[in-house]
């Protein structure tokens, strides 16, 4: 004889299946917060060609204003502009050793970080060339700069380029920065006021970008984008990469205590993909303000041979927490 469930029963075990079902579910892909993506800009400067000095390179951010490079095409000459945040009025510094608007010993100028020393303001400026100019320091005033030493930095012995450079730290002894090869992350310092000499680096630890995620997916092809400088703050970097008119920019946490090989913040994420600039939306260089901006530079082309779009910009809705 078959027996007969009462309704309500069969509506509880039903549940209770759901339910189980459910729990399963949540432990084979576990629930996380809202991940943060921001794919809109602001620009708020434009950066013209001074002297064939049309690839945007190095980019800093200071407290009021922010620093952009550009070299020519064999990077023997550069030039610097300084951009007011608040307002995007934009100055082309002028050259105080010999009074015009370049400089000549930069190289390819492809990062920069500022520090305030004893009152006086620099910057140094990591050129991508192995040897006694590898890393320059430049003193800069208002809207003049002027060239005040250089550095080797020295690898295993050997001689090596750096392509970014940040400062971590800084006490009344020394500068302690963080610098940037290919995916290779190395540290090293200076005492405090010195102006030349050798950086003895040593490698720290290395970027994973295969398996960083932008918007929550992998990028098929992230080994064909082009690494740029960095971004330092509150023990974060921020590491911009290009692949045509496609930049992201990937978070990398805890550096302080990193070694080996680290994976990028899954759950913060950037990326501009231009149909404005469709030949080139190239992110040079990125830092934090101190409202918590992320800012960035670019190289902007909307087709071959187009220089005249490259400026400065903020990422919309982005604050540092």
């Amino acid at each position: 004889m078959k027996s007969i469930v009462p309704r309500k029963t069969r509506m509880m075990k039903g549940l209770t299946l759901f339910i189980g079902v459910l729990l399963c579910t949540a432990m084979l892909f576990p629930i996380t917060a809202s991940a943060a993506y921001y794919n809109t800009y602001s620009t708020v400067a434009k950066l013209n060609n001074a002297n064939g000095c049309y690839a945007a390179q190095g980019f800093a951010v200071g407290s009021a204003y922010v620093y952009s490079v550009k070299v020519n095409s064999s990077n023997t000459k550069a030039v610097i502009y300084r951009t007011k945040m608040s307002d995007g009025s934009t100055t082309l510094m002028k050259n105080g050793d010999n009074g015009t608007t370049y400089a000549t010993y930069l190289g390819h100028a492809n990062d920069v970080v500022l520090s305030s020393i004893g009152g006086k303001f620099y910057m140094f400026v990591v050129t991508m060339n192995a040897g006694s100019m590898s890393l320059v320091k430049l003193k800069y005033v208002g809207t003049t700069f002027y060239k005040v030493g250089q550095y080797t930095f020295k690898y295993n012995g050997a001689n090596k380029a750096m392509s970014g450079v940040k400062i971590t730290s800084k006490d009344a002894n020394k500068i302690n920065f963080l610098f940037k090869s290919g995916l290779g992350l190395y540290r090293g310092s200076i005492p405090l006021t010195s102006n030349s000499g050798t950086i003895k680096v040593t490698n720290s630890f290395n970027l994973n970008i295969k398996d960083a995620k932008v918007n929550g997916s992998t990028i098929s092809n992230i080994t064909s984008y082009a690494s740029q400088g960095l971004g330092y703050s509150n023990n974060i970097i921020y590491v911009p990469l290009t692949y045509k008119n496609v930049s992201v920019v990937l978070v990398y946490r805890n550096v302080s205590k990193a070694t080996g090989t680290i994976k990028a913040d899954s759950n913060l994420s950037f990326r501009i993909t231009s149909a404005a600039y469709s030949d080139l939306f190239e992110i040079e260089g990125v830092g934090i303000s101190n409202g918590g901006k992320l800012w960035f530079s670019t190289n902007r082309r909307t087709k071959p041979g187009d220089t005249a779009h490259d400026g400065v910009h903020y990422f919309n809705g982005y604050s540092l927490s």
